[in-house]
Formats: C-alpha cells, sequence, structure tokens
C-alpha cells in the first residue's frame, strides 16, 4: 500500500525537524511525505531540504487558509493510495506505518485513528498534559476510544488516515478549524465507509510547554465542540456539557462559601477526591509522583479551558441566527 503523509505546518519549523526525523526511523517507508506550509512567517522549507536524501519529502507553500483546508491541499496533491495525516507537533514511532499496513491487510478500514501517547523525552509538565489528554477521569479518554460515546469510531486529525476513494467521494474538510476533524469524520461514516481504531498505530503527540498554553489549546476545543452543533446538532451530547459544569462549579466555590457551607464542603469534597483519584492513577501510569501532581493541576486546567471555551462559545451560539454557521478559519494553529 502507498501511503501519502500529508503534514500542514504553520510558524513551527523546529517542529517539523523532529517529526521528520522519526519518519526517517521507519521500518516501512511511506511512499510520499508532503510538507505544506500554510502561509507561515517562520518558513521550514530549509528544514525540509535537510532530509532531501533520507525522505520522499515534497514541499509546499499556499497563502494561510487554517489547517483543515491546507490538508485538503495536500489531498490535491498526493498520488498514493492512502493519505495519513499528521500534525506537526507529533513524533512518528519507528514501526507506525509497518503496523498500520499489516492492520489494514488483515482488517480493511476506509478511515482509520490511532491514539497518542508520551515520548520518553517528554517534560514533567508534557507527560502530565498527555496523561489528562487521554485519561478517563476527564474527557480526554474518549480519544483513545473504540467507540465514540457508544456509537461509531470517528478518527481525529492528529494521527488519521484515509483511503483515495474516501477523499474522491466525500471531497475532504468542509471546515478548515473549530471542530474540522469531527464534521469530516462525521461525513465519512454518513457515506458509509468503515472506520475504526488501530490500538498500535500511537504517536507521540507533544503536548504545549506550559499550561497556559495548554488551557487556550482546550478552550479552542470547547468552542470547537459548539460549532460542530451548527452543522450536527444532534452531535452535542449530555456528556460534552460535563466540562462547563465542573468549571461553573470550580467558579462558584466563594458563592457557595458565603450562601451555603455545607454545600460548599460537598463541592470541596467532590473536587478533593476527584484530585485524589488523578494523583493515584497519574502516578501509577506514568510512574513518578512529581508527574502525578502536575496531572492533577493539568486535569483542573484541560477541564476548565474546555469548559470555558465550551461555554463561551456556547453563548455566542445561542445569541446568533438560526441557521448560522462558522467556518472556522482562523489565522493561528491552536496553541
Amino acid at each position: 500500500m502507498r501511503f501519502s503523509g500529508i503534514i500542514p505546518v504553520y510558524n513551527r519549523p523546529g517542529e517539523l525537524r523532529e517529526l521528520l526525523d522519526s519518519l526517517t526511523r521507519q521500518t516501512v517507508k511511506p511512499f510520499e511525505i508532503l510538507v505544506i506550509e500554510d502561509g507561515s512567517t517562520l518558513k521550514a522549507e530549509s528544514v525540509v531540504a535537510e532530509f532531501a536524501d533520507q525522505l520522499p519529502v515534497k514541499y509546499y507553500f499556499k497563502p494561510n487558509s487554517g489547517q483543515g483546508f491546507t490538508r485538503n491541499y495536500g489531498f490535491e496533491r498526493a498520488t498514493g493510495d492512502y493519505f495519513v495525516i499528521f500534525d506537526s507537533d507529533a513524533i512518528i514511532p519507528p514501526h507506525y506505518f509497518e503496523t498500520v499496513g499489516k492492520h489494514l491487510q488483515q482488517t480493511a478500514l476506509d478511515a482509520y485513528g490511532g491514539p497518542d501517547a508520551a515520548h520518553p523525552d517528554f517534560t514533567p509538565i508534557q507527560n502530565a498534559t498527555s496523561y489528562s489528554m487521554t485519561s478517563p477521569f476527564t474527557t480526554g479518554g474518549i480519544r483513545g476510544s473504540k467507540t465514540n460515546l457508544g456509537g461509531t469510531f470517528h478518527p481525529r486529525s492528529f494521527n488519521m488516515g484515509l483511503s483515495r476513494k474516501v477523499w474522491e467521494r466525500v471531497g475532504g474538510y468542509r471546515i478548515t478549524r473549530m471542530g474540522e476533524d469531527i464534521e469530516f469524520a462525521i461525513r465519512i461514516i454518513d457515506n458509509g465507509f468503515k472506520t475504526g481504531l488501530i490500538p498500535d498505530a500511537f504517536i507521540y503527540h507533544k503536548r504545549r510547554t506550559n499550561f497556559g498554553q495548554f488551557f487556550r489549546q482546550l478552550r479552542f476545543f470547547g468552542r470547537s465542540r459548539i460549532n460542530i452543533s451548527r452543522f450536527y446538532p444532534a452531535e452535542l451530547k449530555l456528556v460534552h456539557t460535563f466540562p462547563a459544569l465542573f468549571t461553573l462549579g470550580v467558579a462558584s466555590l466563594p458563592l457557595w462559601a458565603l450562601v451555603s457551607p455545607l454545600l460548599f464542603a460537598c463541592f470541596v469534597g467532590i473536587f478533593f477526591v476527584f484530585s485524589i483519584l488523578i494523583l493515584i492513577d497519574g502516578t501509577r501510569k506514568e510512574k513518578s509522583l512529581t508527574v502525578g501532581l502536575l496531572s492533577v493541576v493539568a486535569a483542573f486546567v484541560q477541564l476548565i479551558g474546555y469548559g470555558t471555551g465550551f461555554i463561551q462559545e456556547g453563548w455566542k451560539r445561542w445569541r446568533e441566527p438560526q441557521g448560522s454557521y462558522e467556518s472556522g478559519v482562523d489565522v493561528e494553529y491552536p496553541s
């Protein structure tokens, strides 16, 4: 199977160098790699040139249009049988393409997704944010599950592959930001294509290096969930409101301290038990008490960041005229 790797990049030449370096170590080399520079001011053309004799890599520069439409630009120019999408802040394990190829030979999938994991060289904060984004105690547990809230598996664009047939029939991304991968996955499934998770096709996904960046990224994800409801109202489920309720619970603590000490004590007790569960599970999985403690902070940052974005965009959505849509066009990628 001829794999075409599609990598949109915006002002991240250093991250791209690490990604391309990891692709040189693949036990089965991809057929081609397409790096699409999305109107960056910090161009990565020289970085791509460093790998010209090690990888079948092609470089393109285009005006900024967001990551969804930039992936479409790559699809239009790819010549392989199967398109594989990576975010620029990923590191790919050596077995990745070999694992995907073997799985697709045994179990045909029109589109697949893979989990993300923490790299041994990650900082404690990156390990903590990676844990939070994959923990069953936060919204992150959904990302690596075989189904989407009890339904069909929805691949996500940070680690995703699709056949050329999917691209030709579905037509790529319809929005460029604000939940573009979820909307794309829904249309793939609605067109009758088979999707699934390949558990061993994981990548090392570098999260933000500080909690401020992590908060901004998760706030954007919360906004994205509301944006998807503009296209597919039924996709907004009760579980998606949990981070918003968590956020409102934290924000209301000073009020309950004044109005009802009993309710204040109940809320504090709930948050304390939640923190202890995260601490124990994070320490066990990451084999580090430091990472376990930071995981507690990361979980609160994740839920409050997501909840804040969900509330902000939800208020905007409630006030706008019925039938409005948000293209999601933005200058920068989530950071």
